[in-house]
């Protein structure tokens, strides 16, 4: 943890040269991302910095209470108590909002959604639960962009990719990245049967510009033709954009615009998205040890929840967390659950860590 709150702050600090840079301040786009990735950390940091200044302060203290003057003695004596109280308060708060990781605190993410196994009923399934998130987002204030999406004819998705911007919005969603079981029956099962199918939930925090430069010669640009369900041309202009990043092999395409610019700009969010979780994954798989027992993992191959529409229930497979309102959550109630895996990673991460001395 405290390998993470020295980067956090040591980036803060950064920016805040950054910010008074004037080459920063002639740049508008960037002068945007930096103010962004900012205002992002600044509550974690200045919390980071408080606390660095009260080790100090009782550091210095201890110091004085072993010298030889009495008076600074009796006036450390006196304020070493309030001292260590500010510093575990600080402590505790530092430990809740580092839950969840280094990115825990970053107001945009990214989250694609995919239809598993299960044919047609794993594609209404998908967007199901994109109705889900969608509600659930508005409840909170955030904001949800369809960055791209591949709909089925009967209404479902293949595929839809989302940002979502707001404060806490990663925090609270990375804990959705894995695989989702819905078990009903379906509209088109004429004998009643239940049913089983899938769909994937990965959710990536999306970094700033001013921490991943992606240039044009760093992957290959194709167009293509737009189209919607069963081939049917959106429009006959080749306004659908495809980038395949040459270093990690990583492809997006986008045809959700019919603005070949628009489609650029949202490819390469993505795109940027991916490259650095791929990066920031391979950086958590050195700290793998230390995060085994949390539940954000991210593993888009694991099964972290079934939706059973029968007996209205949800089940959290790994917290071992059930619920009795199905509907509610699939209605946007999500809270109930991104709280108790939020609480189940906070009481993980404070056995992990230990008291503050």
């Amino acid at each position: 943890m405290k390998e993470q709150l020295d980067k956090t702050l040591d980036r803060f600090e950064t920016l805040e040269k950054q910010l008074l840079d004037p080459a920063v301040h002639a740049n508008g786009a960037l002068m945007a991302a930096v103010y962004r990735e900012h205002g992002s950390l600044a509550k974690l940091a200045t919390k980071y910095r408080r606390f660095k200044e009260l080790n100090t302060q009782i550091a210095d203290a201890r110091q004085l209470i072993e010298g030889p003057d009495l008076e600074m003695r009796e006036l450390a004596e006196a304020e070493l108590p309030a001292l260590k109280t500010e510093r575990e308060s600080f402590w505790n708060e530092l430990l809740d909002m580092t839950v969840g990781g280094e990115d825990a605190n970053r107001a945009r993410c990214v989250m694609e959604i995919r239809a598993g196994t299960g044919g047609e009923e794993a594609a209404l399934f998908a967007r199901d639960l994109y109705d889900m998130y969608k509600h659930y987002a508005g409840s909170k204030g955030w904001k949800v962009e369809v960055l791209d999406l591949n709909p089925t004819e009967l209404g479902g998705f293949k595929e839809i990719i989302l940002g979502v911007s707001g404060e806490g919005c990663y925090r609270e969603l990375q804990y959705e990245s894995g695989g989702h079981r819905v078990q009903r029956v379906p509209e088109t099962e004429a004998k009643g049967r239940i049913h089983t199918s899938a769909a994937t939930v990965a959710v990536m925090p999306e970094p700033e510009d001013v921490e991943i430069d992606i240039k044009p010669d760093d992957y290959r640009k194709d167009l293509f033709c737009a189209s919607g369900p069963g081939g049917q041309h959106v429009n006959k202009t080749e306004s659908a954009v495809r980038l395949t990043h040459h270093e990690t092999g990583i492809v997006v395409s986008c045809q959700d615009e019919k603005s070949q610019h628009k489609n650029m700009a949202k490819a390469l969010r993505v795109l940027k998205t991916r490259v650095y979780e791929l990066k920031r994954k391979a950086e958590a798989d050195k700290r793998a040890s230390e995060r085994k027992t949390l539940v954000g993992s991210g593993d888009r191959s694991q099964r972290i929840r079934t939706y059973n529409f029968p007996e209205n229930r949800l089940t959290d497979h790994r917290i071992n967390l059930t619920l009795y309102k199905l509907d509610k959550i699939l209605a946007g109630d999500l809270a109930p659950v991104t709280d108790a895996l939020i609480d189940y990673d906070r009481q993980a991460q404070r056995s992990l860590m230990g008291t503050v001395e």
